[in-house]
């Protein structure tokens, strides 16, 4: 199944230093591989917070590593935390609700907390986890806004002092063909870097009215909502944002940008449909599309050229992976299950990391780059204009969601 699939699926149901210079270590560090299920010494106790849809699976996969124990389940709503739980068998007086249901799973006795919910309670989340002395594994993106990046990236250097793990779950970086592709980029193999042309489309979501509260947007629409999801750029397009700036070690230094919302009648802020066009530190210009319609279209879809001098790079989250011509020319292979397989693989990590005292946190790092890079994207594209890295960063344009009225 690949991301788009189920994400259609569930959803019914600058100016600042980056840590250990991230930008410049992303290019030199050592290319994560894939790791099996093997032996494991001892399980780590986890408790999962935001166990629908793609919750709900991710804690299946948890419960398939033989290093794990789900020692607790959060959710805002109490009948799936009780659905959920009765099926990973968690004991009923570990299964917690309400907003403020990850504190009671920290307070439970868990080593690790397992971020998995709406992104904008992300920071939040991540920081009692982190004070409590627990490990931090979450999905993406892990901010919405400039402030909240800066304030993870603050958290992932207190975790590391702490000898904590602090890991994104970004799954491209994990596939073997894609690896080989930024290592021969990694070798010169295009000749120098001219542009980059990638792209992101994912069917329509729903949309639906908000209530007296936004409890209704957390089951089927909080994806339609500027301020939870991060629109388009965050929400879906980071797995290949992501993936350039891991190939490339860069983030956007200005981007300019145009979006539309075409769909009727609409309720939430997001976007439907625009691009943007990024330029990176070193000159290369970087051309993005999206789209979140249900219209038939061929584009790309987590997908990316990086074209050079001599040759071209292909990457992709679901399809083939290539170099064409040049000197590290590569006939390359299809990456046909990254969803699964990259999200295993990063379970498997986190805990290789966890029970081998590795702290270095390389994912939070990078994502500090590529979920800056998206923000600046959306804002160019919302703002329709050009803007530059240091504009945002310096602007700190927050995020806010109306939490009134909702259970605690």
């Amino acid at each position: 199944m690949t991301r788009r699939t189920f994400i259609e699926r569930s959803a019914g149901a600058a100016a600042v230093p980056l840590l250990a210079s991230a930008s410049s270590a992303v290019a030199q560090e050592a290319t994560p591989k894939p790791t099996s299920n093997a032996p494991v010494g001892r399980k780590l106790r986890i408790g999962i917070v935001g166990v629908g849809s793609r919750g709900s699976w991710i804690a299946g996969l948890f419960k398939q590593h033989p290093g794990y124990e789900i020692a607790a389940v959060a959710d805002y709503f109490e009948e799936t935390a009780n659905t959920v739980g009765d099926r990973l068998g968690v004991p009923a007086g570990k299964r917690f609700s309400g907003l403020s249901g990850y504190k009671r799973a920290l307070d439970s006795g868990i080593e690790a907390l397992v971020l998995e919910g709406i992104p904008y309670f992300y920071p939040e989340q991540a920081a009692a986890a982190v004070e409590a002395g627990c490990h931090v594994y979450m999905a993406k993106p892990f901010a919405v806004d400039v402030p909240a990046v800066f304030r993870m990236q603050a958290l992932a250097k207190k975790a590391t002092e702490k000898k904590l793990c602090f890991r994104v779950d970004y799954q491209l970086p994990t596939d073997p063909a894609n690896q080989e592709v930024k290592q021969r980029i990694g070798e010169d193999a295009l000749g120098g870097l001219a542009h980059i042309y990638s792209g992101g489309t994912c069917g329509k979501l729903p949309d639906p009215p908000v209530g007296p509260t936004i409890e209704n947007l957390f089951k089927r629409a909080w994806y339609s909502h500027i301020g939870m999801s991060g629109d388009l750029l965050l929400l879906y397009d980071i797995h290949i944002i992501d993936g350039i700036t891991w190939v490339t070690g860069q983030r956007a230094v200005a981007a300019s940008g145009y979006a539309r919302i075409v769909r009727p009648d609409p309720h939430g802020d997001r976007t439907d449909c625009g691009g943007v066009v990024f330029e990176l530190a070193d000159g290369t210009c970087w051309t993005h599309t999206t789209q979140l319609l249900q219209n038939n279209a061929v584009m790309y879809n987590l997908e990316a050229d990086l074209m050079g001098r001599e040759a071209t790079a292909h990457l992709a989250y679901n399809g083939k992976v290539f170099v064409r011509g040049g000197p590290k020319h590569y006939a390359g292979a299809v990456s046909a299950s990254i969803y699964a397989d990259g999200a295993k693989a990063n379970i498997a990590e986190f805990h290789r990391c966890v029970t081998e005292g590795k702290f270095d946190n390389e994912t939070a790092h990078r994502s500090v780059d590529c979920t800056l890079t998206a923000i600046l994207g959306r804002e160019a594209m919302l703002r329709k204009t050009r803007l530059t890295m240091d504009e945002v960063i310096k602007e700190a344009k927050t995020r806010e969601v109306n939490l009134r009225g909702l259970k605690v």
